[in-house]
């Protein structure tokens, strides 16, 4: 009895170990996507596990087929899908500091006041006619756009957000990304957008505006240095010729602040 005992404890204390190892294993690799787009993809993932048990359960034959073809291709996929994300985990394996402590974002508690300092950021620049790329990320992750910059973690002011776009400075070339109330990064590199039927006037900003709201639900604010206009990118599309309380107005309902007004906001597309 008191041998079966200890082997049972032996047993129990191997099996909370796996546990914990595999839970903690999951736990990183979830902090390397928590602010990625490889996130929505982990969703689209587990929508289609549960719609095929759910198949199963139900007996739906041709439904769970199709279900359990796709799920074998997503085998095939996931490498490939995840290869950012893979890559970053075996670098950070290598480098030895795969199990660290990953800091907590700080939570947006005064968002109308990041709307105002980006409304009179965007004022300052526009009458300046200094050119300007300012992304806001909202619930697709950005993560990898923001390791392409130099990393800030500063609190939104609109004088240092025109300080980081004056001409002949290290960090004015690139986007700023904003998360929360915090510039997270700047200088960062955003994807160009390749549809054909963009206006030939627009630019290098407006262009990449374009590109980065068609992958994300990202919001970004384009401020012309040619002309000063401010532009708005989201999904997809282009605002342009937005003035200070369209721009307010438009902010505040997208980033859903309740002090919204209820008036509605023209919208003109390219």
């Amino acid at each position: 009895m008191a041998e079966f005992l200890s082997q049972y404890r032996n047993f129990e204390l191997r099996s909370a170990i796996d546990i914990v190892v595999v839970a903690l294993v999951f736990y990183q690799f979830y902090m390397l996507i928590k602010r990625t787009r490889a996130v929505q993809l982990v969703k689209g993932v587990m929508v289609l596990v549960t719609v095929s048990l759910l198949a199963r359960y139900f007996k739906l034959v041709t439904i769970s087929w199709l279900l359990d073809a796709l799920l074998q291709m997503f085998v095939i996929a996931i490498p490939v899908v995840f290869q950012p994300e893979l890559r970053k985990a075996l670098e950070q394996l290598g480098r030895g500091n795969f199990f660290t402590r990953h800091p907590l974002v700080p939570g947006v508690d005064n968002s109308g006041q990041v709307v105002e300092e980006l409304v009179r950021c965007s004022q300052v620049l526009s009458k300046n006619r200094i050119g300007a790329l300012i992304v806001l990320e909202r619930k697709t992750g950005i993560q990898d756009f923001v390791e392409t910059g130099i990393k800030i973690d500063g609190v939104v002011s609109s004088e240092f957000l025109v300080n980081i776009f004056i001409p002949n400075t290290p960090l004015h070339d690139g986007a700023v990304i904003i998360r929360g109330d915090r510039v997270a990064a700047a200088g960062c590199f955003l994807p160009l957008s390749e549809n054909p039927n963009i206006q030939k006037e627009l630019g290098t900003r407006h262009r990449a505006a374009i590109g980065l709201t068609e992958i994300t639900d990202a919001l970004i604010i384009v401020v012309s240095e040619e002309t000063g206009a401010i532009s708005v990118g989201i999904d997809g599309a282009l605002t342009r010729s937005v003035d200070e309380k369209m721009l307010r107005e438009l902010l505040l309902r997208e980033l859903e602040i309740k002090t919204i007004s209820s008036s509605a906001i023209p919208f003109w597309r390219w």
